[in-house]
């Protein structure tokens, strides 16, 4: 048994790499040394937190000084961060009314990895025992986010959740690569997807892209409910609605061309 020795040095480590990056982000640059010593650490062990950040382009070193500054890692995730943020203010804009108009729960989910990340929620007048999805990872095969997502993802990407496997998760999941790559298709010709039985046998979902202001699907748009409310019969109606909904965020994302097909 672990005597989780390890497990504190490991937290150690961590607490004083964020340490470092709070510095830098307060005093610009600084210097091995003035790390070290503000650490309370030896220079060494300072130095070796410091590559294991630039290895990661959290920090960088000035060439001419060899004093470290924030780098450009620190840019990308605050601004991942800053773009989720804008999504879900600027979707929770829509989405209220789009769940009182189709009286079912709309979602909203973002590409991570091979998953679809749901990031927000918003319940319909019809939904009695809410599933919370927010926070949720969901495989991209058997979910209408997750298709619409794949849908306009790098044909790379597609292949690698081919790859991965097609677990089953209800009756009606889609397993046969053959067959997700021609509905991916579809999805990309009509603007919209659809998971009927897919990911839970009895629910129903139809899901359209969210534009940036670069035209990129930066995320999908979704309403579900249960099949008896939102029969197949009833798919195109509310495909429509979720389409016009999805259209208003990416203008509210700076996107003001037509929609992804």
């Amino acid at each position: 048994m672990s005597n989780g020795s390890g497990d504190g040095a490991t937290v150690q480590s961590v607490d004083r790499a964020l340490t470092i990056l709070k510095l830098l982000a307060r005093d610009g640059e600084l210097g091995v040394s003035e790390l070290a010593a503000t650490l309370g650490v030896h220079r060494s062990t300072a130095f070796r937190l410091v590559a294991t950040l630039e290895s990661h382009d959290l920090v960088e070193q000035d060439s001419d000084r060899g004093r470290y500054r924030l780098g450009v890692g620190v840019v990308r995730l605050a601004g991942a961060t800053s773009a989720r943020l804008d999504l879900v203010r600027e979707s929770r804009a829509v989405t209220p009314a789009l769940a009182r108009a189709v009286g079912e729960t709309v979602n909203v989910a973002v590409l991570a990895g091979l998953e679809a990340l749901y990031v927000d929620q918003v319940a319909g007048p019809s939904a009695l025992q809410l599933h919370h999805w927010v926070g949720q990872r969901i495989p991209l095969h058997a979910t209408s986010n997750g298709k619409v997502l794949l849908a306009h993802a790098p044909a790379a990407l597609r292949e690698e959740v081919i790859a991965a496997g097609l677990p089953v998760l209800a009756m009606r999941t889609v397993t046969d690569p053959g067959r997700l790559r021609a509905e991916l298709a579809e999805v990309r010709r009509r603007g919209y997807a659809t998971a009927v039985d897919e990911l839970e046998d009895g629910l129903s979902a139809v899901a359209a892209p969210v534009l940036g202001a670069d035209g990129s699907v930066v995320a999908s748009l979704s309403a579900s409910g249960p099949s008896f409310r939102m029969p197949e019969t009833a798919i195109a109606a509310v495909a429509e609605q979720v389409m016009a909904a999805a259209q208003e965020v990416s203008a509210r994302m700076g996107w003001f061309g037509p929609a992804r097909r």
